[in-house]
């Protein structure tokens, strides 16, 4: 799989919503995850859209260590059980590199403006896991995932403090499992939103998302999520 076409999978299980359940005389644990979840599942509810700045960070430590570091904006909407993404990079390493990923209709497509290269992948396999990060509820989420509550901590989102819970998910379905084993999320339970994932590919290899100056329900249009190309672009499938 492209690189970049797991950062549509990666960046599409932003905004998280968490699922579990509890029971009456469940631990402290358990008791604070039921409350966030509760408190998520209320945020939901009036969630449609979404645009932030935003910073992918791919670490490799083994054989060697590099990492290479991505800016740019991302923006999500959804409509029922549908949703689209986009993101838009401006910079790697801090040098111009525009590349414009999107998602929707279960299509993932990278395309890299300096090379004039489109890669498209279809990802109807992993909607369901997609579409859970955007106002799903506790329930839906948790036929998908495993959940372990790791506490509070606070994050910036811009020049707000922000109070986040740390949670961590691993996948149910084994092929999910095999791109990424483990995901750790610092989610705002009152907004519905992860401020920072960390996406363990395993063998020594990391994706870590931040997200800031988040901007809930903006009017996005379908420009937003339209890839431009010209008649010299290669499609690579």
């Amino acid at each position: 799989m492209h690189p970049g076409i797991k950062l549509v999978i990666a960046s599409s299980l932003t905004l998280l919503l968490l699922p579990g359940l509890a029971a009456s005389a469940a631990p402290p644990d358990q008791k604070e995850l039921k409350d966030v979840l509760h408190q998520l599942d209320v945020a939901a509810a009036g969630f449609h859209s979404t645009s932030a700045n935003v910073e992918f960070d791919s670490i490799q430590t083994d054989p060697v260590y590099d990492k290479t570091v991505q800016t740019g904006t991302v923006k999500y909407k959804r409509n029922d059980k549908a949703f689209q993404m986009a993101v838009h990079f401006l910079t790697e390493n801090g040098k111009s590199n525009p590349k414009d990923l999107t998602y929707s209709g279960g299509k993932g497509m990278l395309y890299e403006k300096l090379t004039d290269h489109l890669y498209v992948r279809d990802l109807t396999k992993y909607e369901s896991y997609l579409l859970l990060g955007f106002g799903a509820s506790g329930t839906q989420l948790a036929d998908k995932w495993e959940i372990t509550y790791l506490g509070t901590e606070p994050m910036m989102d811009g020049k707000t403090s922000v109070k986040t819970v740390k949670l961590e998910l691993v996948a149910k379905d084994p092929d999910v499992r095999k791109l990424f084993p483990k995901v750790t999320i610092w989610v705002d339970p009152a907004r519905a939103v992860s401020l920072k994932q960390i996406f363990d590919e395993g063998q020594g290899q990391s994706r870590i998302s931040n997200y800031s100056n988040i901007k809930l329900n903006p009017s996005l249009s379908e420009s937003d999520f339209t890839i431009k190309t010209d008649s010299k672009t290669q499609i690579m499938r």
